[in-house]
């Protein structure tokens, strides 16, 4: 009878959870770079750097997560003896729990600024991870409107402090009061029974959202019986009345020139809703503020078809959008969208305290900001390496790291090459890899003249690019000897020249 073969052990697949992602030395150096940039906006406004926990108890996260129908769905939950415990799915959830646990040693207003990885369980999809970096600012524990331009003012200067100039973004304000007055005056919605409509409601908040995409007949069909769309899928529609639906679509079309002709018109519709016109007064502030600060039309603009997903918004709603066109995987034009949203939450803190406490802030998209930046070319995607100090001899380390210890004092970033120097070859193709500026050179017979050889990378790459015969390659001077004195201020100059 034949022995069973021993059954060889199953090695881990060296692969990625589905939906996650690893960033690499580039990446989360901009992003690094990036963040930096807008926490200094955020310091200088004010807010103060909170870390909390990764993981919250399910009860502290609560039923807001976004874009979901069932409480509680969408998150990593584990049972922890006999807590329920999650992956935060985004940065306001903690810091309720945070405010409401803290709030007789923090001042009021707690303003705070936050940044780090969420984690939200959802199907995963071109550009869409489970795992995201969010970089919020908020201020809790005011009531006025104030705190709410301040945010948007805010969030444009942190726009602009990364790079992206006034006229490639606008920040769009709303307020969740108007669209709750719009609704009220056209019969979709009775205070005194939230819980009617609610299905229609839902069917023209995401109606509304889609503007853009979908264009006006779009939206009215939505709104109406329903829409195909081109692959002949269906969707179900609000089943509004054509009076109904031209209330809609014409606050939709409330939009004029500068926030104050926007406000004249948006009085207008929502004259009959009490709630609708304290909106409005708090728009009105909003622009008027904003004006007063410098920040026009064409930075802070009153918009009245901004719709934000989250459940927990109880008045202004804002949108950062980059307005400069991109090609889409068809080569199509197409702008780059909504980088950041936010808005004022005055009822969070309330599920752990049993008192209204006001809130507002704004969570910009980490990843998505930085892709723009990308696209727009306003960073260098190919960031320079370390200086690279080769070895040519095994037994002159010791030399080799003092010069690397030289070059990393004078705040140059620099490394010795510490894989097998015996083919030089490798190490100019490992210098590539890591997209080294330059490499030191210095064997027997320059240590003995007291001279190094530094090899300008950066330049040979653009002279391979663009050269035209092998005599303007040997004019250029991609390599040249200095003084082993000199070797620091030569590299500096170098890389100072590069960097333009």
């Amino acid at each position: 009878m034949a022995k069973d073969k021993k059954k060889k052990p199953q090695r881990p697949k060296a692969q990625n959870p589905r939906g996650f992602r690893d960033y690499f030395g580039a990446e989360v150096t901009e992003r690094n770079a990036m963040l930096s940039r807008i926490t200094e906006v955020y310091h200088a406004y004010g807010f103060d750097p909170l870390e909390s926990p990764a993981v919250e108890t399910v009860e502290a996260l609560g039923k807001f997560l976004p874009d979901v129908d069932r409480p509680n769905e969408g998150v990593f939950a584990w049972q922890d003896d006999e807590d329920w415990v999650a992956l935060r799915y985004d940065l306001t959830a903690p810091l309720a729990r945070v405010y409401a646990q803290y709030r007789n040693e923090l001042p009021t207003p707690y303003r705070r600024y936050s940044v780090g990885p969420v984690w939200r369980n959802e199907k995963p999809g071109p550009g869409r991870f489970r795992q995201f970096y969010q970089c919020d600012a908020d201020t809790v524990g005011t009531p006025t409107v104030a705190a709410d331009a301040e945010i948007c003012g805010m969030l444009s200067d942190a726009l602009e402090a990364v790079g992206i100039e006034c006229g490639d973004y606008v920040v769009r304000v709303n307020n969740r009061k108007v669209l709750n007055g719009v609704m009220e005056v056209a019969g979709i919605l009775d205070l005194s029974e939230p819980e009617r409509f609610t299905t229609e409601r839902g069917i023209v908040l995401r109606a509304i959202d889609k503007l853009d995409r979908l264009g006006p007949d779009g939206v009215r069909a939505l709104l109406g019986k329903g829409r195909k769309d081109e692959s002949g899928d269906y969707t179900d529609g609000a089943n509004l009345s054509d009076e109904q639906t031209d209330i809609i679509m014409n606050f939709m079309d409330a939009r004029r020139d500068d926030g104050a002709a926007t406000c004249v018109r948006l009085r207008e519709l929502v004259s009959a809703s009490e709630i609708g016109m304290t909106g409005v007064l708090e728009l009105e502030t909003i622009a008027e503020l904003s004006e007063a600060q410098g920040y026009g039309s064409d930075r802070i603009l009153i918009d009245p078809s901004v719709v934000r997903g989250l459940g927990y918004y109880t008045g202004p709603v804002f949108e950062a959008e980059l307005t400069f066109e991109i090609l889409d995987e068809k080569g199509r034009p197409r702008q780059f969208g909504s980088v950041a949203g936010g808005g004022r939450y005055d009822d969070l803190v309330k599920r752990f305290t049993g008192q209204e406490v006001p809130a507002t802030g704004i969570s910009i998209g980490v990843d998505r900001l930085l892709a723009a930046l990308r696209e727009k070319s306003f960073k260098n995607n190919s960031e320079a390496g370390p200086v690279l100090v080769t070895v040519m001899d095994r037994d002159r380390m010791v030399d080799y790291q003092t010069i690397v210890a030289e070059l990393r004092n004078a705040g140059l970033r620099a490394e010795v090459y510490l894989g097998n120097p015996k083919n030089f070859g490798n190490q100019l193709k490992y210098a590539d890899t890591r997209n080294a500026p330059v490499a030191v050179i210095q064997g027997s017979d320059e240590r003995d003249r007291g001279v190094v050889q530094i090899k300008d990378l950066a330049l040979g790459k653009a002279l391979a690019a663009n050269i035209q015969s092998n005599e303007e390659w040997k004019a250029q001077p991609a390599q040249f000897e200095v003084a082993r004195a000199e070797l620091v201020d030569a590299i500096k100059k170098m890389i100072e020249r590069a960097n333009g």
